[in-house]
């Protein structure tokens, strides 16, 4: 107790364990604690995983590429062939958008921004394929090879792949150019077709093997990176990216370069067999080994060095 001036005696203030417990103290639920017990009640708990594959580990992208080739190497062969077949009819509207470019740019006699403007369109229907999930025959160039270097598959299962995939991409790039051809009056690019289909055909042998081998790789390629990413608009960008390089460069792609060549023979481009014959032989042969050879193989190789596997 305490004495005031007056005389007055007032009660002390005391702390003792017998007080009752403050809100402030360890222990006592709080507010927040409380609404999160509820919601804890009433909310069923999930776990969020966060997207952090933007980048994958080389080891890791080839045993997606492993697991990618054994898929397909597996998958019915119906269906690869129609998915094939429509790749081939897709590609035929790239021969239609650098048809129409070529032709609306040829009265400029301005052989850079032609090249230029054919290459920026270049990709739709490469584009168009990855998004409906078609197959083809650049992409599995290299695919195809990871299982059997695994020793996975064997080397009569791969062939055959190529030659299914291959065989109805043609087809399909045959179909696409005939609707092109009939198309023409609508279309007006005849003169954009001509000029394309000479391209693909005036040069000799050996720069044109070079030129499908460059095309190859960087398809082979864009199949590799597009194992190293998530799907995303990335995909996009990067079939892009590619795909208008190998326009730019004029480079040639065994599927894409046979709808414009087929398209230029219906429009009544002055191409002979064994040219055509001759151009499909060599395009497929570089495109082949420029995915095999300088993708799969290398690829491999230097990962499976890498972890003391080679």
């Amino acid at each position: 107790m305490a004495e005031t001036e007056d005389g007055a005696i007032e009660p002390e203030t005391t702390h003792d364990a017998d007080a009752a417990p403050g809100a402030d103290e360890p222990g006592t639920p709080t507010e927040r604690s409380e609404q999160r017990s509820a919601e804890d009640r009433e909310w069923v708990p999930v776990i969020v995983k966060r997207n952090d594959q933007a980048v994958r580990h080389p080891d890791d992208i080839l045993t997606a590429a492993i697991g990618e080739g054994l898929e397909q190497l597996q998958r019915p062969r119906g269906s690869l062939a129609l998915s094939a077949l429509a790749a081939g009819m897709i590609l035929a509207f790239t021969a239609m958008a650098v048809g129409v470019v070529t032709t609306l740019l040829a009265p400029y006699e301005l052989p850079e921004l032609t090249r230029l403007g054919a290459a920026l369109v270049y990709p739709l229907g490469f584009i168009i394929c990855l998004m409906a999930g078609t197959e083809l025959f650049t992409e599995h160039t290299a695919t195809a090879v990871y299982p059997v270097l695994d020793r996975k598959s064997g080397f009569l299962p791969m062939l055959g792949l190529w030659g299914l995939v291959g065989g109805f991409n043609l087809v399909g790039a045959f179909a696409g150019a005939g609707f092109l051809a009939v198309a023409e009056p609508v279309i007006g690019a005849r003169e954009g077709y001509l000029e394309i289909g000479r391209h693909l055909v005036e040069f000799d042998s050996l720069p044109l093997f070079a030129s499908a081998l460059l095309a190859g790789w960087l398809m082979a390629l864009a199949a590799w990176l597009m194992l190293s990413m998530p799907p995303s608009f990335a995909q996009i960008v990067l079939i892009y990216v590619v795909t208008f390089t190998i326009g730019l460069g004029g480079l040639h792609h065994s599927i894409a370069g046979s709808v414009e060549l087929f398209v230029a023979l219906l429009v009544g481009a002055g191409i002979g067999a064994g040219e055509v014959l001759r151009f499909l032989a060599l395009a497929l042969t570089g495109n082949l080994v420029g995915g095999s050879v300088f993708v799969a193989l290398l690829n491999y190789g230097h990962i499976r060095q890498s972890q003391g596997k080679g």
